[in-house]
């Protein structure tokens, strides 16, 4: 501190040492006494260190105020035309927040309204459907899970954004969350002739059933998309660990690091438009936000792991 206030008053320091030493070669020119001119120079360099002294403790009260976010008082008129300016930016700032929060806030109302309202002509898409059992309407009925599981990653997406969510973290059964996900794609499996090789768990964990059961579904949903044969494995690798292995395309070795950066699609991503390169960004951070661990392990041509690690902290029961 006391390096950066000498060098911002190195100016004026050289200043009066160099009007100190005119006035110390006057004295001596004239060949006066050199107390007449010891004197002054130790009252002078008195003065000068005490308004120095001064100076740097009004400089310190300033820096520490502005530390914390306040200004300080000054009467230094170029001191004022800083603080004014920045004033404005400030007032400026809240604006253009208030504003893009009240925006941000507009859309993601919309966008809840859509998502809930487009679920009526899925439900009766459904419906309308479940009464033949023709090729057709077989196909009909896995696009239409499609469907409602994009629809599901929109409401998840603007959960996650919003302020406020409602984990509900108690003990769950890991099975019980498992089997529902597993049933919501057996119609993919069907339609693909994929094999499903499901080992009880037993397991107990402390988690957000619904939050969970999302990261569990949109893992599956990933892997029938990307496994043209073979099938789908799911089990506890570890205690709290557990795993979904499929026999799918499997992902490259220099995409593996980013699979769960948001937008983020890869090769496979390319190869398939349809990607978005959102669905394990959201469990990323779904599993962050629950205190889980995500990671994941492939073999390109052979296939992909997902591990989801479930231990945690334990918290207050709800």
């Amino acid at each position: 501190m006391i390096k950066e206030y000498l060098r911002s008053r190195l100016r004026v320091i050289i200043i009066l040492l160099v009007i100190m030493g005119i006035y110390a070669s006057s004295y001596l020119l004239f060949d006066m006494p050199p107390v007449t001119v010891l004197y002054p120079l130790a009252l002078s360099l008195t003065v000068l260190v005490t308004a120095g002294v001064i100076d740097y403790l009004t400089m310190s009260a300033k820096h520490r105020k502005l530390k914390e976010n306040e200004m300080p008082d000054t009467y230094d008129l170029i001191e004022k035309d800083y603080q004014e300016i920045i004033r404005k930016l400030r007032e400026e700032e809240e604006l253009a927040h208030r504003r893009s929060t009240s925006d941000y806030n507009d859309m993601v109302e919309y966008y809840t309204v859509w998502a809930h309202q487009i679920k009526t002509p899925i439900a009766s898409m459904r419906l309308k459907i479940q009464s033949e059992d023709s090729e057709l309407a077989r196909s009909l009925d896995v696009d239409l899970g499609r469907i409602e599981a994009y629809v599901e990653m929109v409401l998840t997406f603007l959960r996650l954004g919003s302020d406020s969510t409602d984990y509900v973290i108690r003990e769950i059964e890991l099975d019980e969350v498992i089997r529902p996900a597993i049933r919501k794609f057996s119609r993919d499996f069907i339609a693909r002739k994929l094999t499903m090789d499901f080992e009880p768990t037993e397991a107990v964990v402390l988690s957000d059933e619904k939050w969970l059961s999302f990261v569990i579904e949109q893992v599956i949903s990933n892997a029938v998309k990307y496994t043209a044969a073979g099938g789908i494995r799911i089990y506890m690798h570890d205690p709290g660990i557990l795993v979904i292995e499929d026999t799918g395309i499997g992902i490259s070795k220099e995409d593996l690091p980013r699979i769960f950066e948001n937008g983020y699609t890869g090769f496979n991503g390319r190869e398939d438009k349809r990607a978005s390169g959102i669905g394990l960004y959201l469990c990323r951070r779904v599993c962050d936000n629950l205190g889980h661990g995500i990671s994941a392990e492939s073999v390109p041509g052979e296939g992909t792991k997902i591990l989801i690690g479930l231990n945690r902290q334990k918290l207050g029961i709800e």
